[in-house]
């Protein structure tokens, strides 16, 4: 029981930086075609940072709730896809490969901003403000998450970014084929999930995290991150 009563309390802290992750993440994709001309995340009503309308009810619920269960220390999942037409774009491979990525260089962003919010109350919040400990828990956490979100999406698995990144660069019979895995992707997923296989990804994220954090705390002019 206790240990689950730490589940919920850990998830507590992550549901808000997770949100944004992954609405910032999406209108990064929306944003980012609009520029190569695609205007159909805008006319869906997607180019927006409201959450309601990015939220998915596996990626954005069930998935982050499997996550909890099975004691994984972060978070994975995903927002409802905003559509895409490349057709649109001005030119459609480049098209392709700046959107498609595009969500995840935002996730990259995100990550120097929550870890420049946790030094910025490190340093000027006092520790008796009520909210101190939430927000600290919150921004840090927020480092990381995020980048478990930008290297997640990196999984060259239709529909994932990565998968959009190396299609960017197929002939187009071969892109077709390759988006034929989709129907097995959350299968793949799932089964990596739960045999702990995506555990790996923890190597890359921590580092990232911590060379963040590092950085920060030198230009916040702090003498250690904790």
């Amino acid at each position: 029981m206790d240990d689950f009563s730490g589940r919920i309390q850990m998830m507590s802290v992550q549901l808000v930086p997770f949100i944004v992750a992954v609405v910032f993440h999406e209108f990064a994709h929306g944003f980012m075609a609009h520029k190569w001309g695609d205007n159909t995340a805008k006319d869906a009503g997607r180019l927006t940072l409201n959450p309601l309308p990015h939220m998915d009810p596996i990626g954005t619920i069930l998935f982050p709730m499997i996550n909890m269960l099975s004691g994984m220390n972060l978070l994975f999942g995903w927002a409802k896809p905003v559509p895409i037409n490349p057709n649109r774009f001005r030119k459609y491979r480049p098209g392709l490969f700046w959107v498609s990525i595009a969500g995840v260089l935002m996730n990259f962003f995100l990550a120097f901003i929550f870890s420049f919010a946790f030094c910025g109350i490190r340093k000027w919040v006092s520790p008796e403000f009520y909210l101190y400990e939430p927000l600290i828990a919150m921004t840090y956490v927020g480092v990381s998450l995020n980048y478990a979100l930008g290297i997640f999406n990196l999984i060259p698995l239709p529909p994932l970014d990565g998968s959009k990144i190396i299609e960017s660069f197929l002939p187009y019979e071969l892109a077709r084929k390759y988006e034929q895995l989709a129907q097995y992707s959350f299968f793949i997923l799932m089964a990596l999930l739960l045999t702990g296989a995506l555990n790996v990804l923890g190597y890359p994220i921590k580092f990232l995290a911590d060379i963040t954090l590092y950085i920060a705390a030198r230009i916040f002019q702090l003498p250690e991150v904790l």
